[in-house]
């Protein structure tokens, strides 16, 4: 067989199409997952004993279960209690709840590495608890956890091609459908490997100029 990649040019609009949508996806996602996972991380730390209990469940559960199975569940389990959501929206909510899991550990971590002296001055100060999280204490654990952060939205990015499985054209789906046309699917999926790799590639180089760039500033302001 000869290896020929020019099968794919016809079809290069379309695997375009489904690229922005897989992009789309996953920024939406990370977002939901940042705000998810800094409510619950929140929770975690919280006084209140009921709170931290159901916030760690939360974690425990959407952390153990395979992302297939709650990606199922919400597209095709939902609809049968009257809940009807599109596949996009499926997709977004799904990596979104799966992502907060994983990214409230991390910002929770990165709450409970700041120091104490930081928090009692801003009470010092007058600052209500609201206020200190809002404007101190999630800021400073947002910039100390951009690498794990980081490797989350690369996780968000390759667990992304799942939802093809449920008709969702985004990058992998449309590779699928574009293999199925050409009958050339090592072509196709060679190409996806590619794809998929420098588009983490580029992300892990993109964290890690913003995560010296962030520490940079963080160190000349204790200066």
């Amino acid at each position: 067989m000869r290896f020929d990649l020019s099968i794919l040019v016809p079809h290069l609009g379309f695997l375009a199409k489904g690229a922005v949508l897989t992009v789309e996806a996953c920024a939406l996602a990370l977002l939901g997952s940042l705000i998810t996972g800094a409510l619950v991380a929140i929770a975690r730390t919280s006084a209140f004993t009921g709170l931290r209990r159901a916030a760690a469940v939360y974690v425990d559960l959407f952390r153990n279960i395979p992302f297939i199975v709650q990606l199922f569940f919400f597209y095709y389990g939902l609809p049968e209690i009257g809940l009807y959501l599109n596949a996009f929206v499926t997709g977004v909510i799904s990596l979104s709840i799966a992502g907060g899991a994983f990214a409230s550990d991390v910002i929770r971590s990165g709450i409970l590495a700041i120091e104490p002296g930081i928090i009692e001055a801003a009470e010092v100060s007058g600052l209500g608890r609201s206020t200190i999280l809002r404007r101190i204490v999630l800021p400073i654990a947002l910039r100390t956890s951009i690498r794990p952060l980081g490797s989350i939205l690369i996780n968000l990015v390759l667990t992304s091609s799942i939802l093809s499985t449920i008709t969702l054209n985004e990058l992998t789906g449309s590779a699928k459908i574009v293999a199925a046309d050409t009958f050339r699917p090592f072509e196709v999926y060679a190409a996806l490997l590619v794809v998929y790799a420098s588009l983490t590639y580029l992300i892990s180089l993109a964290i890690g100029r913003l995560h010296l760039r962030l520490n940079r500033d963080m160190a000349e302001a204790r200066i």
